[in-house]
């Protein structure tokens, strides 16, 4: 069932708002005002559409959408044309690894501060076990609906937003780390914050919150707080995912995750349901990671927490 979140989405913001101004803002921002416009309901139902869309490229590609194969470059196209004719301006940047070519989709949404940068990114890329639907196709869909609703609503944010989506981070972030070794001092600076999102619509699933970053982790919990959802820091993917190469160059980060081959706990299973002594997803890294192993729910709440972080971090 698809929770009404639009009230409760305006008071978190107002809360949040307020946070902002009470802890500091983002690196290089100035202090947020308490005017912080609500963000949209993102409908799962246009974030599963992508996904159908990853699970036929993978099927029509070898079973996978895995680095230097022609699923993930597929899927690169399909994220991009739905950015390009939202209107956002896209680059695509190249790269090698282990003897095969790798490519980042970065999108910028014109306008706003371009020194003070709120990103948002996903890794794009399956393992070559499957097709990758909830890693991290889940991601990457609900960062790409994320930007489209962006779009659709004519945002005109106070900070610049980009989106990114990342090639080889199963090979040990491959593409996010050439992104970052590649900035130039300056442009690091620029950024205030890099969100991501790896895996946010497990099967079985836990709601994890980075804390990473104190402003950036607040965000998040008052957002799930305004849902009555408890969450829990997020240990799991620690350095495993695409916002450590920010982090490691002190670039502030934050995110959410779900749940990988990790086992739900009995304390965890009464506080969010589903089935203690199993794995948050049991078809982690396997062929099974297909279009059946979501939970909307949990797809669906962190979908909308993605755009809630994005209009409150960027206003």
């Amino acid at each position: 069932m698809k929770l009404s979140v639009s009230g409760r989405a305006a008071a978190a913001a107002a809360v949040a708002a307020a946070t902002l101004l009470a802890t500091g803002s983002l690196a290089g921002a100035a202090p947020a005002t308490p005017a912080v416009a609500a963000a949209p309901d993102i409908p799962v139902a246009n974030v599963k559409a992508h996904l159908s869309q990853f699970q036929s490229i993978a099927t029509a590609n070898g079973g996978n959408r895995a680095h230097g194969r022609t699923g993930y470059r597929a899927s690169l196209d399909y994220v991009k044309a739905k950015l390009d004719a939202a209107g956002f301006t896209t680059t695509i940047q190249q790269f090698t690894s282990s003897g095969r070519t790798g490519y980042n989709l970065i999108a910028d949404w014109p306008g706003g501060d371009t020194a003070r940068v709120v990103m948002a990114g996903s890794h794009l890329d399956s393992v070559t076990a499957g097709p990758g639907i909830n890693d991290n196709g889940s991601g990457s869909a609900a960062v790409l609906e994320t930007a489209l609703a962006v779009s659709r609503a004519g945002l005109q944010p106070t900070r610049h937003l980009r989106f990114a989506w990342w090639g080889a981070e199963e090979l040990g972030m491959v593409g996010s780390r050439y992104y970052v070794n590649n900035l130039s001092s300056a442009n690091r600076s620029r950024i205030g914050a890099y969100l991501n999102f790896d895996m946010i619509g497990s099967p079985n699933p836990g709601y994890f919150v980075y804390d990473d970053d104190p402003t950036i982790e607040q965000t998040f919990k008052t957002y799930f707080s305004g849902l009555g959802v408890p969450t829990e820091i997020e240990t799991e993917g620690d350095g495993r995912s695409d916002h450590a190469p920010f982090k490691n160059v002190g670039i502030p980060v934050g995110g959410l995750f779900s749940g990988a081959d990790y086992v739900k706990t009995s304390a965890q299973a009464a506080k969010w349901g589903g089935t203690a002594g199993q794995p948050f997803d049991r078809c982690y890294h396997s062929s099974c990671d297909t279009i059946a192993n979501l939970n909307d729910t949990a797809l669906d709440r962190n979908a909308d927490a993605l755009a809630y972080a994005v209009w409150t971090l960027s206003s």
